[in-house]
This record gives C-alpha cells, sequence and structure tokens, in this order.
C-alpha cells in the first residue's frame, strides 16, 4: 500500500535531496523507497522505475538551474550578464552535486516543462549573445563554446582534479573574462574566421 500524502511530485523531490547526499551514479530506487518509509513496490505507483526517474529528476534539476541562471541575468548584459550567470551555474553545480549531472540530460521531447526547462537555460545564453550581436549559426557555437568551458570546468572541480596551487575562483574568473574577450571579438558574418 502506497504511504499516504506520498505522490509523484514527492518522490522525484526526495530523489533529489538524496542525489545530493550519495551522488548521482548512486542513486537505486531501492535507497529512495528506505528513505521514503516505503517497501519497493509501492514506489512504483509514482515512479514507472529507474529510467523514469532519472527523466523526472533531470527536469527537476533542469529547471531549477534554468531559474536560478535566469534571475542573475535579469538587468544584465555583456560581461556583466555573463559573469553573473556562469557563476551561478557554478554555484548551482556545487550545491547540488548529485543533481548537476542530471541536467546535462538531454530533454525528453514528451515532457513539455523539462523542454521548457532546457529552452529557458539555453534561451539565458542566446540573450547574452545577442548583446554581444552574435546570432544565428554563429550564436549555437557560442552557446556551445559557452557550455563546454563551464560545465568541463565545473566537473573538474567536483573530482578535484584541479591540483596546481593556485586558487580555483582565479583560474574560473579568467576563463569567464576569456569568454567575453572571444564573444567582443567574434567573427561578424561575412569575416572570415581566424583559422
Amino acid at each position: 500500500m502506497p504511504r499516504a500524502g506520498l505522490n509523484a511530485q514527492i518522490v522525484v523531490r526526495e530523489a533529489a535531496r538524496l542525489v545530493d547526499e550519495v551522488g548521482h551514479d548512486r542513486l537505486t530506487l531501492a535507497a529512495l523507497a528506505n528513505r521514503l518509509g516505503v517497501a519497493l513496490p509501492s514506489l512504483y505507483k509514482h515512479v514507472k522505475g529507474a529510467e523514469a526517474l532519472a527523466q523526472q529528476l533531470s527536469a527537476l534539476a533542469t529547471a531549477e538551474i534554468a531559474d536560478e541562471m535566469t534571475t542573475v541575468a535579469a538587468g544584465r548584459s555583456g560581461a556583466a550578464a555573463l559573469r553573473a550567470v556562469a557563476a551561478a551555474y557554478r554555484s548551482y553545480a556545487r550545491r547540488h552535486p548529485g543533481r548537476y549531472p542530471a541536467t546535462q540530460r538531454v530533454p525528453d521531447p514528451a515532457d513539455p516543462a523539462h523542454l521548457a526547462a532546457g529552452e529557458r537555460a539555453v534561451g539565458v545564453v542566446y540573450a547574452i549573445l545577442r548583446g554581444y550581436g552574435i546570432e544565428g549559426d554563429a550564436a549555437v557555437d557560442g552557446v556551445r563554446m559557452f557550455r563546454a568551458a563551464v560545465h568541463g570546468f565545473v566537473s573538474l572541480e567536483a573530482t578535484g582534479d584541479f591540483g596546481l596551487p593556485r586558487a580555483v575562483d582565479s583560474s574560473f574568473d579568467r576563463m569567464i573574462a576569456a569568454l567575453d574577450v572571444a564573444f567582443r571579438s567574434w567573427p561578424t558574418p561575412g569575416e572570415p574566421d581566424a583559422a
């Protein structure tokens, strides 16, 4: 019998808390059922299985990071917006080490809320790039560049892979300053690429 008051939203939110404690790769339905105080078969009343839970967790985490990025971008443009959004992205990854990897999952086309969250997150970066005059296909390149740089940094930071004797914050700040320079000097349409 399912626990009274338990629903899919509560299950996913508890999974989000649990995954931050145990890590993205260590979340299991059995551990979640134990955490919720229900038998494993009862959990299936609220979530169809591990894959469905992973998708729902991704939707939740993507919405959270998109909200944080959107909030800090409001009223800013150019380098100020770039710094604020990159810092919010990094802060989310640090505060939610288990949820953050779930944000990297491609949104499920059958889940409108997940799609909308993904579009909001990417839309913030597109808006920053428009402020630099980068649009169209060039903006896709810019979004990929931003994501590769910031995701790469926070992933390496999360696994403790920055061992050189320099403050990691200084390196992050320099990387974002370098992105600002790159975006300010982005070739305009018709201009030959530097390559």
